[in-house]
């Protein structure tokens, strides 16, 4: 679809890398912006931001890559963050202060910002969003939600997310073949169309229709930063998946065109999140880190 764009509602921090002296703008909302529009596709965000010089960093970068910022809000205190080293081309996280002022805030959503949603393709965010009791606001507009529940899930999470949700993403490298498949079930279950389990450097499957589907990783030959490898893959397979749709539905078509679809996302996915891991940072934009470093 032409001019198809994502909304990223939720988590914005920047990530201080106390291995480099550097901090990077991100955040799984953030980073989603960003890699869609490397990958063509429009792209705005939603979020809460405090008033230190990491909510500056954060709101500088959306400015310099053109990301709608004008639904955001923002509350006086500290921004989010985590601090980071590295393990080779690993990132490795040390702590967080949770999101900051995000934790304390629901979004509250007002009509305004509900007619503004209307006009995406699809809504993106996470567990790291606070934003699971307004699911329901977000569904009742109509539009697609993508949901990253990370590692971190349980069967009562699932319970409350997936019902309000169209694609779901866990992040299924640390599971056996057998629980991959059977939390994936359990995510179906709720209704979800379309769930991924993705497995690191072994790829990612896809549950669509009853129909397990699978495509294999790409292999990065400049791995610098393994940060954000699995909000790139997720970013880029919604883009393929909106620039493959006629109307700006997520899967369209025969059966066959869905599975085409569906296989080509899971490799534009693939192939975006090698390339990934050649920046630094989930995205580039590093700067000297400000503000606290112990959490």
């Amino acid at each position: 679809m032409k001019d198809a764009k994502i909304i990223a509602i939720g988590d914005n921090v920047c990530d201080k890398y106390l291995s480099r002296g550097k901090m990077y703008p991100g955040g799984q909302c953030v980073n989603t912006c960003a890699y869609a529009k490397m990958n063509g596709v429009g792209a705005a965000y939603m979020g809460k931001f405090g008033t230190d010089e990491v909510a500056d960093c954060c709101q500088r970068t959306l400015d310099k890559l053109e990301i709608d910022r004008s639904r955001c809000r923002q509350y006086p205190g500290e921004n989010g963050f985590a601090l980071v080293t590295m393990k080779g081309t690993d990132r490795v996280f040390l702590g967080s202060n949770k999101g900051g002022i995000a934790k304390d805030h629901p979004f509250a959503f007002t009509e305004r910002d509900l007619e503004y949603i209307r006009g995406f393709q699809v809504i993106y965010t996470n567990l790291n969003s606070y934003i699971e009791d307004e699911l329901p606001a977000l569904q009742a507009t109509g539009v697609p939600v993508a949901y990253d529940f990370s590692v971190r899930w349980t069967d009562e999470y699932l319970a409350k997310i997936c019902p309000h949700i169209q694609i779901a993403l866990l992040s299924c490298a640390h599971l056996t073949a057998e629980k991959r498949e059977e939390e994936m079930r359990k995510a179906a279950a709720y209704g979800v169309p379309i769930v991924l389990g993705t497995i690191g450097e072994d790829g990612s499957y896809a549950l669509v229709g009853g129909k397990f589907y699978y495509a294999s990783a790409v292999h990065a030959d400049d791995v610098i930063d393994t940060m954000g490898a699995g909000d790139s893959y997720f970013a880029a397979f919604l883009c393929s998946l909106l620039k493959a749709s006629r109307s700006g539905g997520l899967l369209e078509g025969s059966g066959e065109e869905q599975a085409e679809a569906l296989q080509r996302a899971m490799r534009d996915g693939a192939a975006f999140a090698a390339k990934a891991c050649a920046m630094e940072g989930a995205f580039g934009f590093g700067t000297p880190i400000l503000g606290r470093t112990e959490v």
